[in-house]
């Protein structure tokens, strides 16, 4: 693993902390932006899964590959999410469950924490796959994407009543675990080459999961469903954009 591979996987999953550093500048987001940057982020993480993760799967493997692996990585994603206690950022701004401001925002690190993970596989993967060519856009996109996350994230605990200064330590927090699953996918998938068509697709199912499971339903919980749409296909063309660039 080369200087650029290390580089990148970090400044992608760290990047979720420049988001939550923007709480420190702005007052609390409005519904309609905290709608926009989750649709958004909808929109790069699908472009992803697709270009990114399933495409290539393809080029390298059997479609029975890539159909067990995007299995694969749905089922372990609903097994995570349905084990570890956790609570969506939604609930956490209307104040359900009713729990005690620090199990709230335990319960709210323990969902960022399940979203994340798949990004970090995904560049990982990416990485040992396909090396600068296929690592550094999907990288890239991770990174672009995780700013408004990160934002969009946090804002919620400020309703919550926490400080400002506690939001952007869980914006960071969340991001952080990204690169050790990126540098663990990198590790075990370059060192078994032939399973890294399912490698590949199991990514792009964790992540396929998290965006239709978790963020397109808290884009649409404020009420601004056309605005995250817009927003959602707007990430979308980036990610096609900036794919084809490097491609």
């Amino acid at each position: 693993m080369d200087a650029v591979t290390v580089g990148a996987i970090l400044a992608s999953g760290l990047a979720t902390t420049l988001g939550g550093l923007f709480l420190l500048f702005f007052p609390r987001p409005s519904d309609r932006l905290l709608s926009m940057l989750l649709g958004f982020t909808a929109g790069v993480m699908l472009a992803a899964t697709a270009f990114s993760l399933l495409v290539p799967a393809l080029d390298r493997g059997a479609l029975w590959e890539v159909l067990a692996g995007l299995g694969a990585g749905a089922v372990v994603f609903v097994a995570l999410d349905t084990a570890v206690p956790h609570v969506h950022a939604r609930f956490v701004e209307r104040g359900h469950p009713r729990e005690a401001e620090q199990r709230r925002a335990i319960l709210l690190l323990s969902a960022l924490t399940i979203h994340n993970v798949p990004e970090g596989l995904a560049v990982g993967v990416a990485f040992a796959a396909g090396g600068h060519e296929l690592g550094i856009p999907l990288a890239l996109a991770i990174g672009i994407q995780n700013v408004p996350e990160g934002f969009a994230a946090a804002a919620p605990l400020l309703a919550a009543g926490a400080r400002r200064r506690v939001a952007v330590g869980f914006a960071a927090a969340s991001g952080a675990v990204e690169p050790p699953a990126a540098f663990l996918a990198f590790a075990a998938f370059e060192l078994t080459s032939g399973l890294l068509p399912f490698g590949l697709a199991f990514a792009g199912g964790a992540m396929l999961y998290v965006v239709v499971d978790e963020l397109i339903p808290e884009s649409h919980a404020r009420g601004r469903e056309r605005d995250a749409t817009v927003a959602l296909l707007a990430g979308f063309a980036l990610m096609l954009g900036l794919d084809n660039a490097f491609g």
